[in-house]
């Protein structure tokens, strides 16, 4: 049981990194219907421009490590916010009427870009923080056997539900979600209604922008490396998690999400690892098949 209680608890960290990916994915595709493969690309390349941006005023400006990480939040959280005004002005708005094909191959575009930039501006080599709050925390003990989270863990998870909490009940209550849902279900209908179709958009883009930055850097400051090649893999999970969940509600998404990052746990805990992506995205790809045929069974009834 002690090692059954390890594996929930190591699975609420990686969910709580999904969660905070899934929200954000839910914000931009809820509106744009349309699959955006830069996602996981902007969740790498913030994370890994923390730590390259970390290193170098470590390194090169004699700054603290406590200066130098503030350092790269802040400059993760200003990619974010450019690449963010760019994909929706240039790429989304431009693309959004056209064949989804066309969403999908700009966006990958977009990924490889982003890769090749953090390969390149780290010259191909991984740049790795040091540990920090990795102090373990101990829940249970038997002999022999401690049940344990380090702190970084711990702050991870707080400050996940915490900006998911405080997200989803400013969603439920404030004037933009009330014009996202509209926009959402019917964007000619909620402008014929007075709402600004186009600025709530390019807002729904900026925040999910921050979701994914904010977790990035959640992510580089526990495992201490993000590789520029991340991007794909947690892109496609999060594509995956969000589209069997349905893009109507963040918060259910999350949750989702979440619960994912658990069942990835569980597994890595009992079953070979090496077959745990191959046995998840296929318990996704069916579900995905399952929900598409009760959907066609409730039209047609």
């Amino acid at each position: 049981m002690l090692y059954f209680y390890q594996q929930v608890l190591n699975g609420l960290h990686s969910g709580a990194l999904y969660a905070l990916l899934a929200f954000g994915y839910v914000l931009t595709n809820g509106i744009l219907h349309r699959t955006n493969l830069a996602y996981g690309a902007l969740f790498a390349f913030c994370g890994h421009t923390m730590i390259l941006t970390a290193a170098f005023g470590y390194q090169a400006l004699w700054l603290t490590l406590f200066a130098s990480v503030a350092l790269g939040v802040v400059a993760a959280l200003v990619y974010a916010v450019l690449i963010s005004q760019v994909l929706s002005r240039s790429v989304f708005e431009r693309l959004a009427d056209r064949s989804p094909n066309a969403i999908v191959v700009t966006t990958l575009g977009i990924l490889l870009f982003l890769s090749e930039a953090s390969r390149i501006a780290a010259d191909t080599h991984d740049l790795w923080l040091p540990p920090m709050l990795a102090q373990p925390v101990i829940f249970a003990q038997d002999t022999g056997f401690k049940v344990t989270l380090t702190v970084i863990q711990l702050l991870d998870c707080a400050a996940v539900i915490a900006v998911v909490a405080l997200a989803a009940w400013l969603f439920s209550h404030s004037r933009f979600g009330r014009a996202w849902r509209a926009v959402s279900d019917d964007p000619k209908a909620a402008a014929m209604c007075g709402i600004d179709v186009r600025a709530v958009f390019r807002r729904a883009v900026l925040y999910g922008g921050f979701c994914a930055a904010f977790a990035g850097v959640l992510a580089g400051l526990y495992y201490g490396n993000i590789s520029f090649g991340t991007g794909l893999v947690y892109g496609l999970k999060i594509l995956f998690v969000t589209a069997v969940g349905g893009y109507l509600s963040p918060l259910k998404a999350a949750l989702g999400a979440a619960a994912f990052g658990m069942a990835e746990s569980l597994w890595a805990g009992y079953f070979p690892i090496e077959w745990r992506d191959a046995w998840i995205y296929l318990f996704l790809v069916a579900m995905l098949v399952l929900i598409g045929a009760s959907r066609d069974q409730a039209k047609v009834a």
